[in-house]
């Protein structure tokens, strides 16, 4: 068969039911082979990028590897930024990008580019198919290793000729792999790693975004239950157990809950579950690690030790880890440690009563309204995104899609409307963005309202760049430069001109009105813009500080 024909079939027995692009001359043979393919839904979007980011959302939501396809040069340089969020975040994603034919390869033919060589430092692998009987070999590892070990986006370039060219196809032969058990070494590690738990008298938990790649929910709840080990999120991994559990202390890091970077801060053992300690999380590392000892758990041999060193490592498959940890007996009484901690909580308990429309109350209001109903939320880049991160209440794995890595502006509206294609109408996403971010990718409206996917978009209009002009509160002695937006916008007409029905809210009292109407719309999109005032995001970590030092916002 073709080699156009190859890769669709290859799409087919990969479990492949959707793909993200948009054409052009190079990758036109594919598309013309997906002509009379039923079994693949096609999305067209309106920039490569947000083929990217649809096909991100698309696995964050579904635990599959997502599929984007773009043509040569500006095709596939525009995925360059999705590609890398990806990346950051450790999400599957296969890229497949026509390019010229290999006898023009290196002759600057029109729209060539080296998306190879581009793409190197931000994809797990990538290939260039100069061979036809490379072909279907090359696809199969491209999915192979996009979703083995520890996730991340692939990148398969495909000259035009070789879609064309005749190759061969056997049906794949799909063998389940034997799993490898633990060797000596690593029962003692789990054993030594069981033991400094059993001492610990102020251990917490951290969950990171590998808990949800692992699917481990029930295997870390019955490990912390057994433990009675308090846990706190970082951004990637909230919703890896529900908020609502008795042992979760909610989101930590930078803008973390007060509660629950204290608990860290003074905790003498932390057990991190498929986390990297990114320096968000962390602040300083040398005060972060001070009389701290550290048991991490992760897929990746190459994380252990490399932001946080001396720590007590074991690689591998989170829930066998888990597993191995639950054979020993639990350790002492934490009755004073857990004393404590609901004693900060109950100190910094948030205070939603405020007689005006502000970002944390519209998201604890959305947090009620959607309580014990099937919703995903989607974010964007921005101060919205933390006051989501501390306010909203996501009780599922895979219902939080954010760019947490990479921290992709642009990323939450395509990365909605992959999520909600893959959701149908068993689950129905809420999207929030702020009024910088939306400008970046907005254009995927189009796609919205073309497909009536019943997003739900939560638009925070504060006239700037709320979270650059917090930094320069912060940092830059409140010297604000190119962060404010002093030309208006109308975003309902804006959303209105996609054909999705839109109002603005100023009040708690529009605001509650107009989400109440959103949810009644079911089956269709719509969008509220949120005219708030400019504020900062409380609680902020200092700069080079412990996690537990926090800016004081309180005017002078």
């Amino acid at each position: 068969m073709k080699g156009a024909t190859a890769v669709v079939r290859c799409l087919q027995e990969q479990g492949v039911d959707t793909l993200f692009g948009y054409p052009g001359g190079m990758i036109l043979p594919l598309y013309d082979a997906l002509y009379d393919e039923t079994g693949i839904k096609q999305i067209l979007v309106t920039h490569e990028q947000n083929a990217a980011h649809g096909a991100d959302g698309y696995a964050r939501a579904s635990g599959k590897v997502g599929v984007c396809i773009a043509t040569s040069g500006p095709g596939a340089t525009n995925l360059i930024t999705g590609l890398a969020t990806a990346f950051m975040d450790s999400i599957p994603v296969v890229a497949i990008t026509g390019q010229v034919d290999t006898a023009l390869l290196g002759r600057d033919a029109f729209q060539e580019t080296d998306i190879l060589d581009m793409t190197i430092p931000i994809t797990k692998h990538n290939y260039k198919v100069k061979e036809p009987r490379l072909l279907v070999k090359t696809m199969r590892e491209a999915f192979d290793i996009a979703r083995s070990g520890r996730p991340g986006p692939v990148l398969v370039d495909i000259p035009r000729d070789v879609f064309f060219a005749e190759v061969d196809y056997e049906p794949l032969n799909l063998e389940e792999k034997p799993k490898s058990k633990p060797d000596a070494d690593f029962l003692i590690c789990a054993a030594e790693a069981a033991d400094e738990i059993a001492k610990a008298k102020r251990p917490v938990v951290i969950v990171g975004g590998g808990a949800v790649s692992a699917g481990a929910t029930q295997e870390i709840i019955a490990f912390i239950e057994k433990y009675r080990l308090p846990v706190v999120h970082t951004l990637m991994g909230i919703g890896a157990i529900p908020r609502s559990h008795p042992q979760s202390l909610g989101f930590a890091g930078m803008h973390g809950k007060k509660a629950a970077n204290h608990a860290v801060a003074a905790a003498d053992l932390v057990i991190a579950i498929g986390s990297r300690f990114g320096d968000r999380q962390t602040g300083s590392l040398s005060k972060y690690t001070s009389n701290t000892k550290v048991i991490h758990i992760d897929i990746d041999p190459a994380e252990i030790d490399k932001n946080v060193a001396g720590s007590l490592g074991l690689a591998g498959d989170m829930k066998t880890i888990l597993g191995l940890l639950m054979r020993h007996e639990s350790g002492v009484d934490l009755g004073a440690w857990w004393e404590q901690i609901r004693s900060w909580e109950e100190e910094y308990d948030y205070d939603y009563q405020v007689n005006r429309l502000t970002v944390p109350w519209a998201m604890n209001q959305v947090a009620k309204a959607t309580a014990g109903k099937p919703f995903a939320f989607a974010t964007d880049v921005g101060q919205h995104q933390m006051w989501a991160a501390l306010h909203l209440r996501i009780e599922e794995a895979r219902t939080w899609l954010t760019s947490g890595g990479l921290g992709t502006m642009g990323f939450g509206l395509p990365a909605a409307m992959g999520a909600q294609v893959y959701y149908g109408k068993t689950r129905r996403v809420i999207h929030v963005v702020g009024d910088g971010g939306i400008k970046m990718t907005g254009s995927e409206f189009y796609t919205i309202a073309r497909l009536k996917l019943p997003v739900i978009s939560l638009i925070v209009n504060n006239t700037s760049l709320g979270m650059i002009r917090q930094l320069q509160k912060v940092m830059y002695k409140e010297r604000y430069i190119a962060c404010e937006f002093d030309y208006e916008m109308d975003y309902v007409a804006y959303a209105k001109s996609f054909g999705i029905e839109a109002e603005a809210v100023s009040t708690q009292e529009e605001f509650a009105e107009a989400f109440r109407k959103a949810l009644a719309a079911e089956e269709e999109p719509r969008v509220i813009v949120l005219n708030v005032w400019r504020s900062f995001v409380e609680p902020m970590t200092k700069g080079g500080a412990r996690i537990d030092e926090f800016v004081d916002f309180a005017p002078k």
